[in-house]
């Protein structure tokens, strides 16, 4: 049974969600122009740069994905976080790529992009960018209410009555937890874009580091679980593998070598990383927010491994039932507290409010600053484009509901979240390094990765939903396996995108010599 009280532990919570919406409101008064809305006027410095971006890239959605890893495959699971790691260390410390993108001025990768391949490649890029973020953030709603309602005891989806009123609220739980996280999140960031962003954003990391140290100190401590019993647990259930990537039988090196790429391309292209970097006040604060920040890509990955690995030791396989998706909050319903429940969470909402508004925020800047481009023939005032970013915001979020509900999530968390980002992250990691650091690089080469390295991983996602076939399982009955991922399988179709996007880039950048004026060398 939760450990969840409604006297102790929900007022922690309220008062947290009142502090953080008295505070994002607070700054609307300091938005009065586009820039303001979605860069900060670029006037962010290294710590509040490396507060924000942490925050950012730790949600609900983060935690699951990556206890679920920890239960999955161990602490190989962490691998994901230790490559990231890397990726945003040496990229911080050479500035590859990252440089040139903050000295070019920009407020969106696309629009670097339009000066070295014009307007139609910025325009393509934009499309492609949205699409692949908001099918990748089109599970956060879901996940963060699956996670808050099973902490709290509730189930996702009740059994009463739907005709009493009641019975509708337990009928329909988890739709009436994403929309109040989606309300909470979008009030504030409509009215104050990425002032209010970047303000909750510390806020919510200093709240969020201390559930997560607390709850993590907990479980080391607890003399029924501990160290010893976290790695017995997985020798007992991985053995090797659950230490070593390369032999789990889930993993391999396809697996190493697709987050190993997926990685660098999100440290380089990412839109919500970006945005930090191109919000900072200049190249060298970006360049320190980077290298400073990438310890913590280890520890997100790290610290709710544990939390995973914790579940694997402690529950029964009929309490975890055919989802590892719900293990580490089932966990922690039962293993936290009252009283430190309530700052578990608040840390979590923290982290899932810090994302949420970001993601909202970086989609829209781009469908702003690039997709609706070519329709401003005249420049538009600061109020009409304020006006716009808010109302692409609000819609944003009434799709990110939409999806959330009807999506069936197949396979584990992390994998559809790298397939759905490589639909953009391939392409746009190809056309930045070409952009930056290749002279024959041209508008046919750009095309031709944008449109090879989104159509892979589209037709992975579509392939994988409808084409199955009926087989026996284990224990004699009937399940539906999908063909494409269990022949081709996601880390494969994964590594053959940036490698055919990269071949797109090269082969159309050939057949057509480069001409000089807006397909110049980059500034």
């Amino acid at each position: 049974m939760t450990h969840f009280s409604w006297y102790v532990d929900a007022p922690i919570v309220g008062l947290y969600l009142l502090a953080t919406m008295v505070a994002g409101i607070m700054v609307r008064k300091y938005v009065g122009k586009v820039e303001h809305f979605l860069i900060a006027g670029r006037e962010m410095n290294v710590y509040l740069g490396i507060a924000s971006l942490a925050a950012t890239e730790f949600g609900i959605v983060t935690c699951m994905y990556t206890a679920q890893n920890g239960f999955d495959k161990g602490f190989a699971g962490a691998t994901p976080g230790i490559l990231s790691a890397a990726a945003m260390l040496v990229v911080g410390l050479t500035g590859f790529c990252v440089r040139p993108l903050r000295d070019a001025g920009v407020m969106t990768i696309p629009e670097l992009f339009q000066k070295r391949f014009g307007p139609r490649i910025r325009w393509l890029a934009g499309v492609v960018i949205v699409l692949g973020g908001l099918l990748n953030m089109g599970v956060f709603l879901r996940t963060g209410g699956e996670f808050l309602l099973l902490v709290c005891g509730f189930p996702p989806q009740g059994a009463a009555d739907p005709g009493t009123l009641g019975g509708f609220l337990g009928v329909h739980t988890l739709e009436i937890a994403m929309t109040v996280l989606l309300l909470t999140v979008a009030v504030y960031t409509i009215l104050g874009g990425m002032l209010s962003v970047l303000v909750t954003d510390f806020l919510q990391f200093v709240v969020m580091s201390i559930g997560l140290i607390a709850v993590t100190v907990l479980i080391l401590a607890s003399p029924d679980i501990g160290w010893g019993r976290l790695v017995a647990a997985v020798e007992e259930h991985h053995g090797a593998g659950g230490f070593n990537p390369f032999v789990h039988p889930q993993m391999g090196w396809q697996y190493v070598a697709f987050n190993a790429l997926l990685n660098l391309a999100a440290v380089l292209t990412w839109q919500t990383t970006i945005q930090r970097l191109l919000a900072a006040k200049d190249t060298r604060t970006g360049m320190r927010v980077y290298s400073r920040t990438s310890f913590f890509f280890v520890c997100r990955f790290l610290i709710p491994g544990i939390w995973g690995i914790a579940a694997l030791a402690t529950l029964a396989p009929a309490a975890v039932g055919g989802n590892t998706l719900h293990a580490m909050p089932k966990f922690l319903g039962t293993f936290v507290p009252v009283g430190l429940m309530g700052i578990l969470l608040a840390a979590m909402l923290a982290a899932d409010m810090s994302t949420d508004s970001s993601y909202m925020l970086t989609w829209g800047s781009v469908i702003y600053n690039d997709i609706l481009a070519p329709f401003r023939k005249t420049p538009w005032s600061e109020k009409k484009g304020l006006f716009w970013n808010r109302t692409i915001v609000a819609l944003i979020g009434l799709f990110l509901l939409v999806y959330g509900l009807w999506y069936p999530l197949k396979g584990d968390l992390w994998t559809y979240l790298g397939v759905t980002g490589t639909i953009y992250l391939a392409s746009m990691s190809v056309l930045l390094v070409a952009c930056c650091y290749w002279k024959r690089a041209n508008s046919w080469g750009a095309a031709a990765a944008i449109i090879f390295g989104a159509a892979i991983p589209v037709a992975y996602l579509v392939l994988e939903q409808v084409w199955k076939v009926e087989a026996i399982g284990a224990a004699g009955q009937a399940v539906t396996r999908s063909v494409i991922r269990e022949t081709i399988g996601p880390y494969y179709s994964g590594i053959a995108t940036y490698a055919i996007a990269a071949a797109g880039m090269v082969v159309g950048s050939l057949l057509k010599p480069r001409r000089a004026g807006p397909e110049g060398p980059a500034a």
